[in-house]
């Protein structure tokens, strides 16, 4: 069976809020982005250890670090190295938070993705050598405001980079959102994706139109989480499945749901994450 995990900025920036109602909903983890209106990948040793300190004592683990590695423009060596030294310092906060799991991604997309695949793998050789260094493991998210959107496309790259180091977080209503592909997310995507796949992103949404799409409350979309939810389970999957709710009682700007974190970006969410923490549990009784 999954575990059930968490953002803590889907719920506040206030830490203490965010974990007590992690705990309330019976999640097993929690995955930091950010508190206190500081990203987790520029977080100080003080707040890394009132991070470790606080889960510590209420029992729950830091399931990944929701880092932004690498969403930022291919080809740009000021920012690759930035994002190198990133990935270094939350190596450091992982192991401390009891975490190997980083999560990345693969460059704001500028165009197709074919004509710029060679390049995007060869800049994996870099964060790669970092991993083996520091004893941690990185998860791709498809993610449409990045190269790779869909659950088979990103099966495609981590099957040709081939390497122990790098392996899937799955998030299914990113499909939605990736214009340039149709896929159905379950269970086209999850069943392409699935070998790669050690983590997971739970939020739903709905297209509106050609190019328009929406984060919803979780059963209220297009994705099949019935099916979803209930294949996991039969696949043996057993690790985590955390909620990225996104959705609010008004509609957050593209902006914000592409570099998410901050106040701006946590207001209002505790009441959605609520929300969808009750449609999720109400989901699984349906299903077990």
């Amino acid at each position: 069976m999954y575990k059930y995990a968490v953002f803590t900025d889907e719920i506040s920036q206030d830490l203490d809020l965010a974990l007590s109602v992690a705990k309330e909903y019976r999640c097993e983890a929690v995955e930091i982005r950010s508190a206190w209106d500081t990203g987790v990948h520029k977080m100080t040793d003080a707040q890394v250890e009132e991070v470790r300190r606080k889960t510590s004592d209420l029992g729950l683990a830091v399931c990944c670090l929701g880092t932004p590695f690498y969403k930022c423009e291919l080809d740009n060596p000021t920012e690759a190295k930035e994002h190198h030294d990133y990935l270094k310092r939350c190596c450091e906060v992982a192991r401390r938070l009891g975490t190997d799991l980083i999560r990345g991604f693969t460059f704001w997309r500028r165009g197709p993705v074919e004509p710029v695949w060679n390049r995007i793998i060869a800049n994996f050789e870099a964060p790669i050598k970092i991993l083996e260094e520091e004893d941690c493991r990185m998860v791709i998210e498809n993610e449409a405001s990045t190269y790779l959107g869909t659950g088979a496309i990103t099966a495609s790259f981590l099957d040709e980079i081939a390497h122990p180091r790098l392996a899937a977080v799955w998030d299914p209503c990113n499909v939605l959102f990736d214009f340039d592909m149709e896929e159905k997310p379950f269970p086209d995507g999850y069943r392409a994706i699935r070998k790669h796949m050690i983590h997971m992103h739970l939020k739903d949404g709905e297209r509106t139109g050609p190019n328009e799409a929406r984060c919803t409350r979780i059963g209220e979309g297009q994705i099949d989480y019935r099916g979803q939810l209930r294949a996991l389970i039969e696949d043996g999957y057993s690790g985590y499945v955390s909620l990225e709710t996104h959705w609010r009682p008004t509609d957050i700007s593209k902006e914000l749901m592409d570099r998410p974190g901050g106040s701006a970006y946590s207001a209002n969410a505790e009441t959605a994450t609520r929300l969808c923490l009750e449609s999720w549990r109400k989901l699984m009784e349906e299903i077990v």
